[in-house]
């Protein structure tokens, strides 16, 4: 199933996107001129996906199909972010796959020489219909099953269930989260 989306300045061309060297870049893709690409080389975009503006991507990065990433999202893919079929992040959203060392035994940043940093970290996976609310932060090294949600402003930095509805800083488990959507998904193959 296509979805038409009128053409729009706002959103690059196809031909554009071809030009620009994703490693991989689906159909029906739509990414704002205003969003930002480091290691363009290492980002994949699955088909039907959406990146609005000010977004800010870097590194290893893969999504799936069906994907929202909202205005003002970023993504450190340094160890990998993986975003699977019908996921999603509301405004303002930033996952980090490494981190600095904050403990004051080592510098801190980008012009540091490595050595004398202590980065560490790990891929970051959200499962299938994940989506997480305005503001939310996920930290080094966290999978999120499958179906699960964060509520804004939440900080996940741990695994969270499947089919959980979570919030708070850190998350806690409110309640089970219906499946209903899994059957409507299945309308668009």
């Amino acid at each position: 199933m296509e979805i038409n989306v009128p053409a729009n300045q706002s959103f690059l061309a196809a031909d554009e996107l071809k030009a620009m060297g994703f490693k991989k870049i689906g159909s029906n893709v739509l990414v704002s001129r205003f969003a930002r690409f480091y290691g363009i080389e290492n980002i994949e975009l699955g088909d039907h996906v959406r990146i609005d503006d000010f977004c800010l991507l870097s590194g290893k990065i893969k999504t799936g199909t069906y994907v929202h990433i909202s205005a003002f999202c970023a993504l450190y893919g340094a160890n990998g972010i993986e975003m699977g079929d019908f996921t999603g992040l509301s405004p303002r959203c930033t996952i980090f796959s490494a981190s600095d060392d904050f403990g004051g035994e080592w510098l801190i940043g980008p012009m540091v020489p490595l050595e004398l940093t202590n980065v560490k970290g790990g891929r970051v996976k959200l499962n299938r219909f994940v989506q997480l609310g305005a503001g939310s932060m996920v930290l080094p090294g966290v999978e999120i099953g499958e179906g699960s949600v964060t509520g804004a402003m939440s900080l996940v930095t741990k695994d969270l269930n499947p089919w959980g509805i979570y919030a708070g800083v850190p998350v806690k488990l409110i309640r089970e989260r219906e499946k209903t959507l899994v059957e409507l998904s299945n309308k668009l193959k």
